[in-house]
Formats: structure tokens, C-alpha cells, sequence
């Protein structure tokens, strides 16, 4: 089990490097600069920007010193803003990115399992047939669609739910719903088709003839192993949301890391695309690595190979 979570943990930093090398190199072989939409300015003030942020060194060179700030923890200037350092913007936006992700995240597990299961136990009726247009939907439709669309008749409606904005509770409501429609519905169908495999099964049957109550079988027995492909599933619907929540941000106006990233791309801040892809990789690294252990840990059925032990 050690070394299988040692490998695990390697793989993610030489996944990391991987993603930090590519980005690094890719970003730079962009045609331009961070200062082409500047205007014309004089050579020596263009020469002493360059100069201030290391782009007059060849570009090997600008890695390693990128490499070795990087392991110190820092993540540079903002090429573009005066007032903030990369870790200043991160160390701000990040806390709003993941209330944001967070309580997506919960909703669309929750509502996912509860609605696919629901869905399985009255297969072919009424509830499945309504839960299963639901899922479509929300599969079908992006999330900036939704959003724009909640804006329009739900925000100016309402009076109490604001447009664009963050700081209470009001303004997290929809930003979380748009957002977490599309992981909800893929969940409430992976959850129905797991539970009516489940519910198939001989223990199932057994469970029943020894006469314990339905709801109990449910939720002993058929919950708690159809909802084992959902777990997998966990880091991959996590990473969707912080991705996901980049145009969420965006449309909402919300101050977070999915808004600095937008925005650092377009200013081609390199300092702050180097810095807001770093973080979100660190972070989903981080979760694939953890759902992976984790995994096996609540699986049993899972066997690791003698490498692996």
C-alpha cells in the first residue's frame, strides 16, 4: 500500500512538471508580448520592461529562474497590475474559486445520487422519465448558456437575487446552480445505471427474502455499492467545476482565480498565467491523486499488485 501511494505522489509531480514545462514553453512561443497592446513606446522604456521581467534572457534561461522561484514558493509580478503580486491575486481569488467549486460540488453529488437512485427504483415510470429529461438537459445545455439564462429571467426578476457580484450568500446562489447542473446530471445517470446493475444482483435478492425492510436493503445494500463508480468519478467532476468555473466567474463578475486567468490570458500576463495554471494543477493533481487512494481504501474488492504493496 505505501509504495502504491508513493508511485501515486510521483506520478503527480512528474505530472506537475510536465504541465509546467509545456504551459511555460508554449506561452512564450505565442507570437508577441505582454507589452503589444501598450502602444507605441519608446525603445528604452521597452527595453528596461523587458529587462525588469527577464525577457531579454533567452528562453532556457527564463525557465530554470522560473523553476527556482517556483520552489521557493514564488510566483513572481503581475506583468500587469502594480498593486498585487501572483501570489497576492491567487492568495485572494483562490478562497472565492473554492467556496464557489465546493458548493457546486456538493450540490450536484448530492442531487446527483439522489436523483439517479430515485430514478433506478421507479425504472420505466413516471419519476425516471422526468428525472431522466432533467439529466438531459443538463448535459445538453453548458453552463454558460444557464447562466446567462438565469441572469436574464431569474436575477432581474426575482429583486433579491443579485446579477453579478460577490460577498453573501445571495450572490453565490445561482453561480452554484449554473454551475453544477451538468456534473449533477451526468452523476444522476451514472448513479441510475450502477444502482439498477446493483439491484439485480443475488445479495440483493437474498437481502430481501430474509424479510429486512426495502429501505434499509436500499440504503445498506444498494447505495452504498452502486455509489462506488460515483466515487471514482468524484476527482474527475471536481476538476470539471474548478475548469468549469472559469467562465461562471467570468459572467457573474466574480472576483475569483477562473476571472484572473481569463483575464491574465487575453493581457498576456505571463506571470499570471504561469501562476493561476501552476495552482489549479497543483490542485487537481492533488485531488486525482487523493480520490485514487481512496478508492482503494473503501473498495476491497480492488487488488493491488505485488508492486504496489
Amino acid at each position: 500500500m505505501a509504495k502504491f501511494i508513493g508511485k501515486r505522489i510521483a506520478m503527480g509531480f512528474a505530472t506537475l512538471f510536465i504541465i509546467i514545462t509545456v504551459t511555460f514553453f508554449l506561452m512564450h512561443a505565442v507570437p508577441g508580448n505582454p507589452f503589444a497592446k501598450e502602444g507605441k513606446m519608446p525603445e528604452t522604456v521597452y527595453n528596461n520592461l523587458q529587462a525588469k521581467y527577464g525577457l531579454d534572457k533567452p528562453k532556457s534561461e527564463q525557465y530554470v529562474i522560473y523553476l527556482k522561484n517556483l520552489l521557493k514558493g514564488d510566483f513572481g509580478e503581475s506583468m500587469k497590475s502594480n498593486a498585487e503580486t501572483v501570489n497576492e491575486m491567487i492568495k485572494r481569488g483562490a478562497p472565492v474559486s473554492a467556496k464557489l467549486g465546493g458548493q457546486a460540488f456538493i450540490l450536484s453529488m448530492f442531487f446527483g445520487v439522489v436523483l439517479g437512485a430515485a430514478a433506478a427504483l421507479y425504472q420505466n415510470k413516471a419519476p425516471d422519465y422526468f428525472m431522466m429529461i432533467i439529466a438531459l438537459i443538463g448535459i445538453s445545455v453548458p453552463s454558460f448558456v444557464m447562466a446567462s439564462l438565469f441572469i436574464q429571467f431569474i436575477a432581474k426578476g426575482s429583486g433579491f437575487l443579485p446579477t453579478s457580484g460577490w460577498g453573501t450568500f445571495a450572490h453565490t446562489i445561482l453561480p452554484t446552480i449554473a454551475l453544477s447542473l451538468m456534473p449533477m446530471a451526468s452523476t444522476a445517470r451514472l448513479m441510475r445505471s450502477s444502482m439498477l446493475e446493483v439491484l439485480g444482483q443475488d445479495y440483493i435478492k437474498t437481502a430481501q427474502s430474509k424479510g429486512l425492510k426495502k429501505l434499509k436493503v436500499i440504503m445498506n445494500h444498494a447505495i452504498r455499492n452502486a455509489i462506488l463508480p460515483v466515487v471514482s468519478q468524484m476527482g474527475t467532476t471536481l476538476s470539471n467545476l474548478l475548469v468549469g468555473s472559469f467562465v461562471i466567474e467570468k459572467i457573474f463578475g466574480i472576483a475569483g482565480l477562473g476571472t484572473f486567468f481569463v483575464t491574465s490570458i487575453s493581457n498576456r500576463d505571463y506571470t499570471l498565467i504561469m501562476g493561476t495554471t501552476v495552482f489549479y494543477a497543483v490542485v487537481l493533481v492533488a485531488i486525482l491523486v487523493i480520490v485514487d487512494i481512496l478508492y482503494v481504501v473503501i473498495d476491497p474488492r480492488i487488488k493491488l499488485t505485488k508492486g504496489d504493496k
